[in-house]
């Protein structure tokens, strides 16, 4: 009985070499590289609450209430759901939906000056249609429309957190460094 839970942790341990050895790592907390940031998305939508939270979770005093105060600001440009047909049946009947949610937004400094280009952001999923299951289907499209928009939040920090924009005092500072310095 013995040899057997030893075999299992020397697989263990060598499992954990193996993985620590090819760089792998937990995903930790995101850092936006910001020292304040404005939400251009209403809060009272599900899209703005759940960017809030996921902010004030990992950064707490990163949010501020209004846009003059705001290092930079992400600005919302489009936002939109489509439903479109993906398959029909030989009667002409729909078998399969593709649900699309479009997304773009860019960082602004307070003057509204872009600090970034703006960026899309397209999800999808597909979805099966029958007549006979109608109820079902529709809760389950409004499951995969909650799952998207929390895939969308995910990808917007993502990206948030990978940019880097240059302010304009940035720009200053770096051109009266010496040359050296730079």
């Amino acid at each position: 009985m013995y040899p057997a839970v030893s075999l299992r942790f020397a697989l263990l341990g060598c499992l954990t070499l193996v993985l620590a050895a090819c760089g792998f790592q937990l995903r930790g907390a995101m850092q936006l590289p910001y020292k304040s940031l404005f939400i251009g998305v209403s809060e009272s939508s599900t899209l703005g609450l759940a960017l809030r939270r996921q902010i004030l979770a990992s950064q707490p005093g990163l949010l501020v209430e209004k846009e003059k105060e705001a290092e930079a600001i992400l600005r919302q440009i489009s936002f939109q759901r489509e439903r479109v047909i993906a398959a029909i049946n030989a009667n002409g009947q729909v078998r399969e939906y593709q649900l699309r949610l479009i997304y773009g937004f860019r960082l602004e400094d307070s003057t509204g000056a872009p600090l970034t280009e703006a960026s899309n952001i397209v999800l999808s999923r597909e979805v099966t249609y029958d007549d006979n299951q109608v109820l079902s289907k529709e809760q389950e499209e409004e499951f995969l429309w909650q799952d998207m928009e929390k895939d969308l939040v995910q990808q917007i920090l993502r990206r948030l957190t990978t940019w880097h924009p240059v302010f304009p005092e940035d720009d200053a500072n770096a051109a009266a460094a010496p040359a050296g310095a730079r």
